[in-house]
């Protein structure tokens, strides 16, 4: 069940993944697709990387997290939810801005797959071909 009520949202994305992530004031449950996060992220690496803004502004416990994930394997829907989470504190109060850009949490990551090029194989990727 979602947390209804005054929220703030961010969206972030990654790779082929995007997360709208919405921020009330609660408790501090973490819902990801309206699942429990641990349920949704079970590798430790993921739920520390989406935990991270909230480490970094001293905001775990204060607020109940919403996410919506598409697209992508779980390693850039939980890198696509860390930005979109530090984007939505940064719109709750602007004076998180700062601690967030200083631990590069704003900075979207712009590396994406590179399209297939007609007559190769991959985008790069050529027919070898032998001397006679």
């Amino acid at each position: 069940m979602a947390a209804t009520g005054k929220y703030y949202e961010g969206v972030g994305r990654r790779k082929t993944s995007t997360a709208r992530v919405r921020i009330y004031a609660g408790q501090g449950s973490f819902l990801v697709n309206e699942r429990p996060v641990e349920e949704y992220f079970p590798r430790p690496l993921w739920m520390q990387m989406m935990r991270e803004p909230l480490r970094a502004t001293q905001n775990e416990g204060r607020f109940t997290i919403s996410a919506k994930v598409v697209g992508g394997g779980p390693s850039g829907q939980a890198a696509a939810v860390q930005l979109g989470l530090a984007r939505a504190l940064v719109a709750a109060d602007e004076n998180f801005k700062k601690q967030l850009r200083a631990t590069n949490l704003l900075t979207r990551d712009p590396r994406e797959k590179e399209r297939k090029k007609p007559g190769l194989k991959k985008a790069r990727k050529a027919k070898q071909y032998t001397k006679r």
